[in-house]
């Protein structure tokens, strides 16, 4: 397992689908991760700081947690089959859960908990950035650091 950074969401264009942007830690690639706007909503404002009025899910399964006496000491990012990736939660008393990436991030970054993919995934749908492309990297974190999570709210009509 590599652990991995989480760069921020932002809206994959043309499909207008949002995605989260992991990084290695200790090394060059990327991983993408498509996922629902709810949950883009909800990484960005675990990123910004914002606290609702009233707890969102993310939120309440951290309080949840704390209420239990319980610990996520780590999300784990394992495997991706048919383009769907797979995560785990792993709590301190050993216990695992299964659970998809984009709300085990959104819970990560509420609870400090560490991040990490699997080698395998990484290999196989990692993107390496090699140095001279990083300037294309920092365009995204400026991106980033202007979003706002009303930017992921569906708009029908």
């Amino acid at each position: 397992m590599r652990e991995v950074d989480v760069m921020g969401v932002r809206v994959e264009m043309p499909s207008n689908q949002p995605i989260v942007l992991l990084r290695e830690v200790s090394g060059e690639r990327y991983l993408p991760i498509w996922i629902g706007a709810v949950e883009a909503t909800a990484i960005a404002f675990a990123q910004q700081g914002v606290v609702p009025p009233r707890p969102l899910t993310h939120d309440l399964m951290k309080d949840l947690l704390e209420a239990m006496g319980q610990e996520l000491t780590e999300v784990q990012i394992t495997d991706m089959k048919d383009g769907v990736f797979y995560a785990n939660l792993v709590f301190g008393s050993g216990v695992e859960v299964g659970a998809r990436p984009s709300d085990s991030i959104a819970l990560a970054l509420r609870t400090g908990s560490r991040i990490v993919c699997s080698e395998e995934v990484l290999d196989e749908v990692g993107l390496a950035v090699p140095a001279e492309q990083e300037d294309e990297v920092e365009r995204f974190r400026e991106f980033l650091d202007q979003v706002t999570p009303e930017d992921f709210e569906r708009t029908d009509g």
